[in-house]
C-alpha cells in the first residue's frame, strides 16, 4: 500500500539563519512521501534565495516556492498552505524551528492506525545560545487518542493538549470539509485555530514521542510581544464569545465560558510580562470586561469551580482596583 502523501506548509520571512537547518530536518525525514511548500510572505532578507538555491543543490522535485502578492502575514501563509496542499495530511512547520528525522514517519503511522483527524506531537524547547533543552507544550491528556466531540472539547479546555498550531499533523479534507481557516490580519492565532478545530474534531491522537524542536532565541515572539499581540488577544477572546453565544448545549456552553475566562486570566498575566506597562494592561483588562463571564447563578453552580469563580471575580473588578489587586497577587507568586 502506498504511503500517504504529507505537505509541509512553511513560511519564508525573515528567516535566513535558521533556514538551513529547518529544511536539513525535512529533507532527511525517514518518511518519503513528502511534498514541501515554501511560501514567501515578501521575505526582505535572503530567504528565498537560500531556499531555490537548496532545492537546486538537493533537485528535491516534490518541493516548491510559492510567493505571495504582499506581506500579509502567518495567517495568510497557511491558508496558503492549507489551499495549495495535495496530500492527505498537512504539517505546519514555522522555519526557525526543526523536526525529528522520524516526526513524519511517528505521526503519520498513528494517523493511519488510529484513523484520526489530528495527531499532536511532543515539542522540545532548545533555548539559545545556552542549547538548553526542556520539554514544552506537554500533552496532559492521559490516553493516547480521543473520540468524540465532546470529550475532545473537554480536553482541549481542560488544556489536555497543546494550542499551538505547529507540530500537528492534520487530515487536509477536515480543515476544508469545516472550513477551518485562519483569520486574516489576526496575528498569533494558534489558540484559536485549535479552538475551531476542537469544536468539531471526531478524533484526536497524541505522539508522546519528541517528534519537534521549538528554539527560543532572542527574535522569538515570545520576547517581542507588544500591543498589538494584546489587541489580537481580545479578538481572539471575541471569537470565543461568539462562539459561547451562539452555543445551544448548556453543557457546551460552560466549557466555552470556562475557557473564555481562563483565556482572559492567561493572557492578563502574559500582557503584564512582557511590557509590564500599566496603561496597556488596563486597556486589555477593559476590554475583557465587555465580553461574557459568569452570571450570579453560575456562582451557586457546581458546573464551575472556586477556582474558575475567582478568576471571573477578579477580572470584573473596577478597573483600578482591578490593577491594584492584579499587581498585589502577581508580586507575591
Amino acid at each position: 500500500m502506498p504511503q500517504p502523501l504529507v505537505t509541509i506548509s512553511i513560511p519564508l520571512y525573515n528567516c535566513e539563519e535558521f533556514l538551513v537547518k529547518c529544511l536539513d530536518s525535512v529533507r532527511n525525514q525517514t518518511y518519503s512521501a513528502i511534498e514541501v511548500s515554501l511560501i514567501n510572505d515578501q521575505t526582505p532578507d535572503n530567504s528565498v534565495a537560500i531556499a531555490e538555491e537548496y532545492i537546486q543543490k538537493y533537485n528535491l522535485k516534490n518541493w516548491r516556492i510559492l510567493h505571495l502578492d504582499k506581506n500579509s502575514g502567518l495567517s495568510v501563509v497557511r491558508n496558503k498552505g492549507i489551499d495549495t496542499a495535495n496530500g492527505k495530511y498537512l504539517f505546519f512547520l514555522d522555519s526557525d524551528d526543526t523536526i525529528s528525522l522520524d516526526c513524519m514517519e511517528t505521526v503519520v503511522k498513528i494517523a493511519e492506525e488510529t484513523e484520526a483527524e489530528l495527531v499532536v506531537g511532543s515539542t522540545e524547547q532548545v533555548k539559545l545560545p545556552e542549547n538548553e533543552k526542556r520539554l514544552i507544550f506537554p500533552i496532559n491528556h492521559k490516553t493516547d487518542w480521543i473520540e468524540g466531540n465532546d470529550e475532545i472539547l473537554i480536553s482541549f479546555v481542560n488544556r489536555g493538549f497543546p494550542e499551538c498550531s505547529w507540530n500537528k499533523l492534520i487530515r487536509l479534507n477536515f480543515l476544508k470539509e469545516n472550513q477551518i481557516y485562519f483569520v486574516s490580519d489576526l496575528y498569533a492565532q494558534d489558540s484559536l485555530h485549535t479552538f475551531q478545530m476542537a469544536l468539531h474534531l471526531k478524533k484526536i491522537a497524541f505522539s508522546r514521542k519528541i517528534t519537534y524542536e521549538y528554539y527560543l532565541h532572542s527574535a522569538s515572539v515570545i520576547h517581542n510581544r507588544g500591543k498589538r499581540h494584546f489587541d489580537n488577544w481580545f479578538t481572539i477572546a471575541k471569537y470565543f464569545d461568539i462562539e459561547l453565544k451562539k452555543e445551544s448545549n448548556k453543557k457546551r456552553k460552560e466549557w466555552i465560558k470556562k475557557h473564555l475566562i481562563n483565556y482572559k486570566s492567561m493572557t492578563l498575566i502574559m500582557n503584564w510580562r512582557a511590557q509590564k506597562n500599566e496603561e496597556l494592561w488596563k486597556e486589555s483588562y477593559r476590554n475583557y470586561k465587555t465580553l461574557s463571564s459568569l452570571s450570579f447563578r453560575d456562582y451557586f453552580s457546581n458546573s464551575f469551580s472556586n477556582d474558575l469563580k475567582k478568576k471571573n471575580l477578579f477580572n470584573n473588578l473596577p478597573i483600578s482596583f482591578g490593577f491594584q489587586f492584579f499587581r498585589w497577587r502577581y508580586n507575591r507568586k
